[in-house]
């Protein structure tokens, strides 16, 4: 059975300025080195027109792992993530995220949408954790799915600090 994530978030910048940052390979390695954990690394970047595709890693030490977790991956917890990005009619942006562990059988899915909100804009993602393992498949949605919207949280903060820094 899977789990529903959702995640919301507002900002003072506009979905522009928001995506640009979001899609920017080098804000995307700084975000990576700094709340990426193990192995963390930027995969893919590609842009088409406005259409923006990117593959990353992402890692969680083993040591951050409820015990039946780390019984069952044997080492740390390494996500590969994949977001899609395109232009939406309202004039923001709409995203598609995918995520999974390598070795385990599951997926981590999402939707997300950038809009202005005339004090600046809102990132609402909502998905979804399955893992089909039997016995621990829920432990480990559960864990995967809080540390995702763990990382949701510290990225948009990350994003904002970040624009703080590097717009005029």
């Amino acid at each position: 059975m899977a789990r529903r994530i959702e995640h919301r978030a507002t900002t003072r910048w506009t979905a522009d300025e928001v995506h640009a940052a979001l899609v920017d390979p080098t804000y995307l390695r700084d975000r990576l080195s700094t709340l990426g954990g193990t192995d963390a690394t930027l995969l893919e970047h590609q842009v088409d027109g406005e259409k923006v595709s990117l593959r990353l890693r992402h890692g969680v030490p083993s040591s951050e792992l409820p015990s039946a977790v780390r019984a069952f991956l044997k080492g740390d917890l390494v996500i590969e993530r994949t977001e899609e990005w395109d232009r939406n009619g309202d004039g923001g942006w709409l995203g598609k995220v995918q995520a999974g562990i390598p070795g385990v059988p599951g997926h981590i899915r999402g939707a997300m949408r950038l809009s202005d909100n005339g004090a600046g804009s809102t990132m609402e993602m909502r998905g979804e954790v399955a893992v089909n393992i039997p016995f621990v498949g829920g432990k480990v949605e559960e864990v995967v799915s809080g540390q995702i919207v763990k990382l949701l949280t510290k990225e948009f903060e990350h994003t904002e600090q970040w624009l703080d820094a590097h717009q005029s």
